[in-house]
């Protein structure tokens, strides 16, 4: 199991950091909205789609949307997710109670498009600064901090977690997940967030607003991980696909990242710090 994660992280990670890192505006909006529309085939299972002809449909429609959303203004999109994790969050702490009003398949059909159209919103405002497919190459850099701060926080939850995690999080819909993973990973974030600021010479009113900024990052994103948790216990899966060997689906890796992107697209927008890219 462990050979076969490795090989496919090997053989995926030059892909995705080919695919994000080094492919113009508009290739990169085709790159990531094919991992999107993947994800939402993956979505349509979790939705209850029972047949493959509907979860291709499914997939195709959230990518006729991704399309269709290149006129409208970004920051409505991103808005709009805020709102929405404000509500999943009450939806996983409430779980199981309340799932009777969310448990139907279209509505758990239109909960994947609430997740997953944002984080391609949200990627792509901050690649290109807007919709206008122009050179925005140094904004790159807040892509790759989004990331690592997911990855940073998903670490420090993990040692945290073997070694304090006594009370649970959230046990109804991941027993796994401890209080002390959660303060573990947010305490992680917060001192990656320190050493950025320092090595990129950002005074301290910055370097405040970057610690709080990916405090907020790290904490939504774990609120991202809950809620496919949730959708796949209701569904009663393990994973929402086999397509990465030893790994699930892809829903299953960039769970964390549907949350946390939009959220931090929002606030690298109102900070001001996304055109120029820099603190």
């Amino acid at each position: 199991m462990l050979k076969t994660r490795i090989i496919t992280a090997l053989v995926l990670a030059p892909i995705a950091i080919g695919g994000i890192f080094f492919l113009p505006p508009l290739g990169f909006a085709l790159f990531t909205g094919a991992i999107i529309t993947v994800g939402a085939w993956e979505w349509a299972n979790m939705a209850g789609v029972g047949s493959g002809a509907g979860r291709v449909v499914y997939a195709l429609i959230t990518a006729a949307i991704l399309f269709a959303l290149l006129n409208v203004p970004f920051e409505v999109v991103l808005w709009l997710a805020l709102v929405w994790w404000l509500v999943c969050f009450l939806l996983v702490r409430s779980y199981p109670a309340g799932s009777e009003r969310w448990g139907s398949l279209p509505v758990r059909a239109a909960m994947g498009l609430l997740v997953l159209v944002p984080a391609w919103v949200g990627l792509n405002h901050m690649r290109t600064g807007g919709f206008q497919f122009g050179d925005s190459s140094s904004n790159l850099l807040l892509i790759l901090y989004v990331f690592c701060v997911v990855w940073v926080a998903d670490i420090g939850a993990y040692f945290a977690g073997r070694a304090f995690g006594k009370a649970k999080l959230a046990p109804r819909v991941s027993p796994g997940k401890s209080w002390a993973g959660v303060w573990g990973g947010l305490l992680a974030v917060g001192l990656f967030a320190l050493l950025i600021g320092f090595l990129a010479s950002a005074g301290l009113s910055e370097i405040f607003l970057l610690v709080i900024a990916s405090l907020a990052t790290g904490l939504v994103s774990v609120l991202g991980d809950l809620f496919e948790s949730m959708l796949k216990r209701y569904r009663g899966i393990k994973d929402s696909s086999q397509l990465l060997p030893g790994h699930g689906g892809i829903m299953d890796r960039i769970d964390s990242l549907t949350a946390a992107i939009p959220v931090f697209a929002l606030i690298v927008t109102k900070l001001g710090w996304l055109s120029a890219g820099q603190w």
